[in-house]
């Protein structure tokens, strides 16, 4: 049985979804909600001014723990909560090795589209040092 489940959260309804069968399947968990600031995917350009990106990261970071707050209220937990800034896949790898499983949503992108935006869903479920669920 999990004991720490790691749900990578980012205010979509597939997270969202992700989460909500997460607390439904283990409901004496202890969840680790994960939000990984992505300065390449977010559009953030490098900035001759440093309090530019200072602002942009200060706001990614409030927005994760405005999502956090409402995940954590709408599902009724009580969750440790991480917020990190790279590579999705790679944050999210890297922070299953402190869980025992990890729960994940998925877009379920096929064709050009997964090949052009890439699987950050099969990114993890390949390298992750535990067993990963993903919820479509």
């Amino acid at each position: 049985m999990a004991k720490r489940i790691l749900v990578p959260v980012d205010g979509s309804p597939q997270s969202v979804a992700a989460l909500r069968f997460a607390t439904e399947e283990w409901p004496d968990a202890d969840f680790v909600l994960l939000n990984v600031i992505d300065p390449v995917a977010s559009g953030a350009k490098r900035s001759v001014l440093p309090t530019a990106a200072e602002e942009w990261y200060n706001d990614a970071r409030e927005a994760a723990r405005e999502t956090f707050a409402e995940l954590t209220a709408e599902m009724e937990i009580d969750p440790d909560t991480v917020i990190t800034v790279g590579r999705p896949a790679s944050s999210i790898v890297e922070a299953a090795a402190d869980a025992d499983h990890v729960v994940m949503g998925s877009h379920g992108r096929t064709g050009v589209s997964r090949v052009i935006l890439g699987s950050v869903a099969e990114d993890v479920v390949r390298r992750s040092p535990v067993p990963v669920t993903i919820v479509r």
